[in-house]
């Protein structure tokens, strides 16, 4: 598949226009599959194990990936900018973008074909504001005063006694969906430029995927891009232990919804329009698919994994294969690789089990802000 140097260039035959409801068409008729994709990574949402099958798809496809420059994401959490892109000159094209960054449509479709399908995906936001008050609470200071074990009860029970908008990493608690779009994290609900900013992600992305209905998410994909079976094949990875998951009562989830009223409505929006494509595709059909999905991957399971599940960090034998974990605490899961792979799916079995850090790697990405990062951590043992 050819990837000329300039966008402006390229033949519009090689790349016809994705078609939002394909099910209507005679599912034997042939496509091409999509290349070009704006994947938005949105925090605390498996997008880590959508990463990973993108990646996939990029060298099966040979494609070419804009990826940032000396560390893992796009200088988050400031807005993106072309510039950030490694070894980016003036005119240059690429057929996929899909590390963190905060949303900024011009910047990013100057990269990007016109005719790029822009995928994204959102979780529950009381679920997900749990994660990433666990996953990034210590880098917040004003967590830091919060007293007690449970912290994020504590947390919920008086938001506005301990939230401060002009503080360092604020964002990571209150609306990171929202924050990650590009949009105000901190505006009130009633607040015009809200409806504006739902809008504005509705009109840009092509589909909206849900971490909690992640294999129907994939099918969704598949038929929208003219994908095979094979490319959606999935580890879930960065899962954490059971253990360091709080429990949230209805009476904190209700409050963790309040306190996140932007990211709730956001997510209530693109729910609805998640089930209209279901519908659209054929509810019968799609559990038919999304069992054959959950077949191969279990299949694949059993052909990679070494005891067939996922381990504790410490329980991981191969350092390639340990994920990055959050500050103060090992919680990410992680896989150990059968030692008997047969030679056929040798490599696919580790493609599939790799973190993002060590694939990023594997791709050539310099990453060494990042990596220097996680020295320190290591010496203070933070």
């Amino acid at each position: 598949i050819p990837v000329p140097y300039s966008c402006a260039h390229r033949p519009s035959h090689l790349h016809p226009k994705a078609t939002t409801n394909m099910s209507q068409k005679n599912s034997s008729q042939p496509c091409s599959p999509k290349v070009d994709i704006m994947f938005m990574k949105t925090h605390k949402t498996a997008s880590s194990t959508f990463l990973n099958i993108l990646f996939r798809f990029g060298e099966k496809h040979h494609l070419q990936f804009a990826f940032p420059d000396s560390r893992n994401d796009f200088f988050y959490p400031s807005l993106f900018q072309r510039s950030q892109v490694k070894d980016y000159k003036p005119g240059m094209c690429f057929n996929i973008i899909c590390n963190h960054m905060r949303f900024n449509a011009p910047e990013v479709a100057k990269l990007l074909p016109l005719d790029t399908s822009y995928i994204t995906i959102l979780r529950d936001p009381a679920e997900l504001f749990e994660s990433s008050f666990h996953y990034f609470g210590r880098l917040v200071p004003f967590t830091w005063k919060i007293p007690g074990d449970d912290k994020l009860a504590e947390f919920l029970l008086d938001p506005h006694g301990y939230f401060d908008p002009k503080g360092f990493n604020y964002f990571y608690l209150k609306n990171l969906l929202f924050f990650d779009f590009g949009q105000d994290n901190t505006l009130e609900l009633e607040d015009p430029q809200v409806d504006e900013g739902i809008r504005s992600i509705s009109e840009r992305f092509h589909l909206v995927m849900l971490v909690e209905h992640f294999e129907e998410s994939l099918i969704l994909l598949k038929d929208a891009l003219c994908w095979e079976m094979d490319d959606l094949l999935f580890f879930k990875l960065n899962a954490r232990k059971g253990s360091t998951v709080s429990k949230l009562t209805p009476k904190l989830r209700a409050r963790a919804l309040e306190w996140n009223a932007i990211d709730w409505k956001l997510y209530q929006h693109f729910n609805q329009t998640f089930w209209q494509k279901v519908d659209a595709y054929g509810r019968q059909r799609m559990a038919k698919d999304v069992a054959e999905l959950r077949r191969r991957n279990k299949e694949m399971a059993s052909i990679c994994i070494e005891g067939g599940s996922a381990v504790e960090a410490s329980s991981i034998q191969e350092t390639d294969m340990q994920p990055w974990q959050p500050i103060g605490e090992k919680s990410i899961m992680g896989y150990n690789l059968k030692k008997n792979v047969d030679k056929a799916h040798r490599k696919l079995c580790r493609k599939m089990l790799m973190p993002e850090i060590q694939y990023l790697t594997e791709l050539g990405v310099n990453l060494w802000i990042t990596k220097l990062w996680g020295h320190v951590r290591g010496i203070i043992n933070w």
